[in-house]
């Protein structure tokens, strides 16, 4: 959709192809507003590609008692789940207690305990747990998701993997999400309905010109053009101030926190399909999560990160802290030998001057700032849950500039390839079966929960494998990576194996190079999109 090409001038520019930005961009456009966004990298790259891909509550943060945050998210749950069954599934999550479990010291909770239950010394009392479990469950007017419910471990299937020395554990609802593929996906709905999308495109700089911002974009070719716009949206994450000072050249005091989150990726550690959700002496928390049917995630650290520059890496120092915590509930100990990846995000927080990176608020910030003449709205923080309702809260923001925005719409309104009930899973799989039963069980499943109901449309009146073209390994055929790069915005292998899906998992050396080099000599397919 190019009709922003020959167009003087666009409502809204977006700059950033994570979740804030495309999230952002689809909604705006939904309304009624002609949009453009552009991402210096693919979408996706940063942030919103390193998450734990979950859609949760956050139950932590009740200790910092950011109740509005927590039942927002909660709400969100649910309503996402609804419009993207397909890349979003219910997930339960089993949490061990024992009487050592502790607050982080800085918590207000951990600080009223103190002065109220002295004798307590830091310690999670279980009662606490449950009335925060309770406000968990109630806080968010849950209808799909299972409640909370208290396990014996002991002899169960669940309790296997643990040392002895947990007998008593509670299990509550959460929510998976393959996080880039979010992202990806409100792109592709923003493209669809008007909104021009540009990657591997750099805001170089935005000047104000009679009211208007006239912004410079660079392609990475070089190739330049002006785009002049009503409005800017800087959600550029990490990058967020940066533009601020450096491409905006606007003097202002809000800054953001960048705080690393790193996580490795193990050998699979257990048979069940439970995640654990294991609370450390230092009040701490981490996941351990089924993983790409083979594997097991753990994460996640909070570690200041200094400079936007410089590409977050999960540390040895990060992966022993992730490995000793695990070890020390498991009767396995974790060690490097079962580390198969690791990926590192850096989180674009609000700087609320909290005293540690774990304490520094994850509820997201609208900044509108007009001293540079024409609007420009600024986004810090947020979570992957919230990103919908960020992008309502924004529209709040940018209405006043446009009298023709249209109302909120975006609750409920199926991404691509989830128009089918959350319990639609079963039947959509054995249509696929009848339709393609050239397709193994894994393959089926990985496509399904990639592409929804649009599986049938890629795969098209495929009869066998070899209908679908060269097979790069993994079940990775020409047939999808051209749907790739046409429909999803994808340049290179990299952008398909660890963006579009997680086949690089599980694809060979020599297989990702033949691929990326078939991209290279195909890349003159490209559609038009792609291009500055």
């Amino acid at each position: 959709m190019d009709q922003h090409k020959n167009q003087d001038i666009v409502d809204l520019f977006v700059i950033g192809g994570g979740i804030n930005g495309c999230g952002i961009a689809r909604d705006a456009v939904g309304r009624g507003l002609s949009v453009e966004l552009a991402e210096m990298n693919d979408l996706a790259s940063a942030t919103s590609s390193a998450s734990t891909k979950l859609f949760h509550g956050g139950l932590r943060y009740l200790e910092y008692w950011e109740i509005r945050l927590v039942r927002e998210a909660l709400i969100e749950r649910e309503t996402l789940l609804k419009a993207m069954p397909h890349i979003s599934w219910p997930m339960r999550f089993v949490l061990p207690y024992h009487k050592d479990m502790r607050f982080e010291s800085d918590t207000p909770t951990s600080k009223v305990l103190n002065v109220v239950m002295p004798w307590m010394k830091g310690r999670r009392p279980a009662w606490l747990i449950r009335f925060g479990l309770f406000m968990y469950d109630n806080l968010g007017g849950r209808k799909i998701l299972k409640g909370t419910t208290s396990l014996k471990l002991k002899g169960t299937p669940v309790g296997a993997p643990l040392q002895d020395r947990f007998e008593q554990a509670y299990e509550y609802s959460d929510c998976w999400i393959e996080d880039s593929r979010l992202v990806v996906l409100n792109a592709r709905d923003a493209q669809a309905r008007g909104a021009l999308i540009n990657v591997r495109t750099k805001v170089v700089s935005a000047t104000q010109v009679g009211g208007m911002w006239q912004i410079t974009l660079e392609a990475q070719g070089g190739e330049r053009r002006i785009v002049t716009a009503r409005m800017i949206v800087n959600a550029s994450g990490p990058w967020v101030e940066d533009i601020i000072r450096s491409t905006m050249r606007i003097n202002s005091n809000e800054g953001v926190r960048l705080v690393r989150g790193s996580h490795i990726v193990t050998r699979k550690l257990y048979d069940h399909d439970k995640c654990y959700f294991f609370q450390g002496e230092d009040g701490r928390i981490i996941f351990t999560i089924p993983y790409e049917t083979d594997f097991t995630l753990i994460g996640t650290t909070d570690a200041d990160h200094v400079d936007v520059h410089e590409k977050p890496v999960c540390t040895p120092q990060e992966q022993d802290y992730l490995l000793d915590f695990a070890s020390k509930y498991l009767k396995q100990p974790v060690t490097r030998d079962d580390i198969v990846f690791t990926y590192s995000g850096v989180r674009p927080l609000y700087n609320d001057g909290a005293t540690s990176a774990t304490a520094a608020t994850r509820d997201y910030v609208l900044k509108l700032d007009q001293s540079a003449g024409g609007p420009i709205l600024n986004v810090f923080g947020g979570k992957i849950t919230t990103y919908r309702k960020l992008a309502e809260s924004a529209l709040e923001e940018i209405a006043p500039f446009f009298a023709q925005t249209g109302p909120q719409w975006t609750a409920g309104v199926a991404l691509p390839g989830g128009d089918f009930p959350v319990d639609g899973v079963a039947a959509l799989t054995e249509k696929l079966k009848t339709k393609y039963s050239f397709l193994t069980e894994r393959w089926l499943n990985r496509l399904l929960k990639a592409y929804g109901s649009e599986v049938f449309d890629l795969l098209g009146d495929a009869k066998t494998e070899g209908d679908l073209g060269q097979n790069f390994g993994s079940n990775l055929t020409e047939r999808e990576v051209n749907w790739l790069i046409e429909r999803e915005f994808a340049n290179t292998a990299e952008d398909i194996i660890w963006r579009r899906s997680k086949l690089g998992l599980r694809m060979t050396s020599k297989e990702i190079d033949a691929l990326d080099s078939w991209m290279v000599n195909s890349a003159a397919n490209l559609p038009e999109q792609h291009a500055v």
